[in-house]
This record gives structure tokens, C-alpha cells and sequence, in this order.
């Protein structure tokens, strides 16, 4: 599996998902600021790999501010997060990434300020190797909807270009691959920007696992002919009643499913359910520049000069079309999600299932 992002030397290397699969090129970020430039100019996306981000970049910061003492050093840590929640809206895992970042801080207020700077850091490459652990333990709740021969469908690109290595809703396709299960996807070219197309067809092509690329309007047809079984997307922020955010068009797969009898299922690591917003109609949803429709890659129009665009990042899926949200404590159905809320609380008899 390539690798999305690490704290190489005092930096941050970001591999520059704009240019694959044509290029694979890694930037290095000596500041938070190019880490922000790169989560807004989707060098790195995917709500789980923009909190790594996002660590990584207070993490890099926590090294250059210069402070004389923990309060003049906390007070110049607020400017950085408010940069960093700025650059996507939509996603939860930065405000979750900045929420631990606070808190740790707070806990270690005492430890001075440059052993403060090596916690920081050690923090940061905590939050990347538990997205892998918690991608894997997804992957083992999610592998047991897949059956021998199923073809899956899935939307965008949740795989581990999006998270720190293992991926969400590639999560269970690479467990059932490894349990020797037969059985083969279908991308969503995912426009505008094309990371199903760029992204999840080149990721899973390289992961040895067969997968077939379809323009967005494809996917009904196919349901209409009985040739998708089941599909798994990704989520950027998922809410207390189960109402999921996701890349736009997530919610017109989500439909076609429900009109076809076919299970929807999203993959949601727990850095990525806001519990405390009800509903998701009060998710705040992203929308960017009009170029990103008119054009390809920026450079070649494909609209008439002038025309108005509605370029949303995101849509909201009601609950009601979902199946179950696998997380990496289990599979639920969208109306249990709630009592996750409570760490402590027995789980066991809401879960769908076992882990395989």
C-alpha cells in the first residue's frame, strides 16, 4: 500500500494525490502553513488522512513557535489551529485532530515546553499508526458482507490514499482479499475532481484486487441489470442519528440502492462521527471553486465562459437509506450509533454479526 503521509527528518512528506495516478510525487511541508495549503488544495483528502494532516501540522508548528512560557506558547498555538479547521468545513477529523491536540497540551502543561515540543511530536505519529490499527479492525467487522463472487460498488476514494495507510471502505475488500474470497469492484469515476477514477482504480490495481471504473450516471443501470451486490463508501463526517456526509453523488448511490434492495454500507472510523450534532442537516456542507467543474486538471475547459456553477464537495445520506456503519468497535445499524457516544457503555449486543 503507498504510503500518504509520514514525519520524515522535522518535516512532513504529503503525497501529492492531485497527480496521480500520471505522477507520484511527495512534497515536503517545513510548516504548517504548507500543510494547510496542502489539505485545501487536495495534495492530501479523506477525512481520516486530513486529521493525520493536521496533527502532523500542530505537531510541526509546536517546533517553531517560540514562546516564553506554556501560556504564551498555548496562546500561539490558537492561530494555527484556526488555519487548519479552516481549509475543509466539512470533514470532522480536523476539529477532532485540533480537540486531542488542545487537550494533550493542557495534560502536559508542566513538562516545559521543549520536552512539550517531542510530546507533540511522538502525538502526531500516534494518531498515524492508530488509523492504520483502526482501518485494519474496520476492514475485520466489514469483510463479513462480502460473499464469494459479489461485485461491490463504491463512490470517491476511501481507500489508503484517503487514511493513513489501510483504508475505510477499502478496509473489508482488502480483509476478504486476504481470507482468499473471489470477488471484484466498481468505481465511480467521482466527478469533478475524479478520485475514483484516479485514485481508487489505481490504488486497487495495485493491491491486485479487480476493479472496473464507470462514469457516475453508470451505477443505476448496472443496479437495473442485478451486476452490484452491495456497496461501501467512506464518510467525512457521520451524526448522531446516523446521517452520513460524504462525497457528492454518495447520496444518489445510497438511493439507487434502497430501489433496488441492494445493502449500502459506510465505513466510519469513530475520529469521523460527530456525536454531537443530531442530524445532518447541520452538517456544514463545502462548496469550491466553479474551475473544478468548468475545466479538467485547471488547464482544459469543458464549459461555455461565464456560466454559473454549483460545485458541492459533499452530500448528506439520510439514515434511513443506510444498511449498517462499520466502525472499528463493530457494525451497527445507523440507529445505535448514538450509544457510542458513551466510551464505557456494553456495545456487544448492537453489533451486526462478528469481526472474521
Amino acid at each position: 500500500m503507498v504510503k500518504t503521509i509520514d514525519w520524515v527528518d522535522g518535516k512532513v512528506m504529503m503525497l501529492d494525490q492531485s497527480k496521480l495516478p500520471i505522477d507520484v510525487t511527495y512534497i515536503e511541508c517545513t510548516d504548517y502553513l504548507r500543510v494547510a495549503e496542502g489539505i485545501r488544495k487536495l495534495w492530501i483528502r479523506g477525512a481520516p488522512a486530513i486529521g493525520i494532516a493536521a496533527s502532523m501540522g500542530i505537531a510541526l508548528a509546536a517546533q517553531q513557535i517560540r514562546a516564553e512560557g506554556i501560556e504564551d506558547f498555548t496562546k500561539k498555538l490558537e492561530p494555527v489551529y484556526k488555519t487548519l479547521l479552516e481549509t475543509r468545513p466539512t470533514a470532522v477529523n480536523i476539529q477532532w485532530a485540533v480537540n486531542r491536540f488542545r487537550t494533550f497540551v493542557e495534560s502536559n502543561r508542566d513538562a516545559g515546553i521543549q520536552h512539550l515540543r517531542e510530546l507533540l511530536i511522538g502525538e502526531a505519529k500516534k494518531v498515524l499508526e492508530e488509523d492504520i490499527a483502526l482501518n485494519r479492525a474496520i476492514g475485520l467487522w466489514g469483510a463479513q458482507f462480502i460473499k464469494d463472487g459479489d461485485t461491490i460498488l463504491t463512490h470517491c476514494n476511501a481507500g489508503s490514499l484517503a487514511t493513513g495507510g489501510y483504508g475505510t471502505a477499502t478496509a473489508p475488500m482488502r480483509v476478504a482479499k486476504e481470507q482468499g474470497k473471489k470477488f471484484s469492484v466498481i468505481a465511480d469515476e467521482t466527478r469533478p475532481v475524479l478520485q475514483g477514477a484516479r485514485l481508487t482504480a489505481w490504488e486497487l490495481m495495485e493491491d491486485g484486487i479487480p476493479v472496473t471504473l464507470i462514469t457516475d450516471n453508470t451505477a443505476g443501470a448496472l443496479m437495473q441489470k442485478g451486476e452490484i451486490d452491495l456497496a461501501i463508501v467512506g464518510t467525512d463526517r457521520t451524526v448522531r442519528n446516523g446521517d452520513v456526509a460524504n462525497k457528492i453523488g454518495t447520496y444518489t448511490v445510497a438511493v439507487l440502492c434502497k430501489e433496488h434492495g441492494i445493502p449500502f454500507y459506510v465505513a466510519a472510523p469513530l475520529s469521523s462521527i460527530d456525536f454531537s450534532i443530531p442530524t445532518g442537516d447541520l452538517i456544514p456542507i463545502e462548496e469550491r471553486d466553479a474551475s473544478e467543474v468548468t475545466h479538467i486538471f485547471g488547464t482544459c475547459r469543458i464549459a461555455p465562459e461565464g456560466v454559473r456553477v454549483r460545485n458541492l464537495a459533499f452530500d448528506v445520506t439520510p439514515a434511513r437509506y443506510v444498511t449498517a456503519i462499520i466502525t472499528e468497535k463493530g457494525a451497527f445499524r445507523p440507529e445505535d450509533l448514538k450509544e457510542l457516544a458513551e466510551a464505557d457503555k456494553d456495545i456487544s449486543g448492537l453489533r451486526i454479526g462478528a469481526a472474521q
